[in-house]
């Protein structure tokens, strides 16, 4: 079964932004926990430590990825519970994104911005954070994981054809 990507593209200050939607049946509270704490976070994206704070860098070990690799994520923003930005730097280049959470009652609405420089290489990030969010909505349904074989190169036509939606 291949998943409906969702990811759409919109321009920003500084480039573009991938963004991702998903919504919980869970409080905004939960959801949180989900993306912060370290025994929560390993069960869909891999686990962290550090001292976690605004202005400092945290270790994320990437569970899920070939040869579970580990990298440095600067902590530019913490607003519990409702956004969480985050940056780093390896050989691809510069990541930024953030997780911004909007409650509605019992269920919460989780908006992924991924702040681009240039959309060269969406074709396989897209994918990737469509799997990642599927793993969360996963654990806080209790069903079955995805697996990535499902997402790429599945999700890849419909990325690299994205354009800009409107505001």
């Amino acid at each position: 079964m291949t998943p409906t990507p969702t990811g759409r593209l919109f321009g920003a200050d500084r480039g573009t932004d991938l963004v991702i939607t998903r919504e919980f049946r869970a409080p905004v509270e939960d959801v949180w926990a989900s993306l912060t704490e370290p025994d929560r976070t390993a069960r869909w994206y891999g686990r962290w430590d550090g001292h976690a704070a605004p202005g400092r860098s945290i270790r994320v070990q990437m569970a899920f990825e070939e040869g579970q690799p580990w990298s440095e994520l600067r902590i530019d923003a913490c607003e519990p519970p409702r956004r969480l930005a985050l940056s780093s730097q390896d050989e691809a280049g510069a990541w930024r994104w953030e997780v911004q959470l909007t409650p509605h009652g019992e269920r919460t609405e989780l908006r992924f911005v991924q702040h681009l420089d240039t959309v060269e290489g969406i074709g396989e990030i897209g994918p990737g954070w469509e799997y990642y969010l599927d793993r969360l909505l996963a654990v806080h349904n209790d069903t079955t994981m995805p697996s990535f074989d499902d997402y790429y190169p599945a999700m890849k036509t419909y990325f690299d054809q994205l354009s800009l939606s409107p505001r």
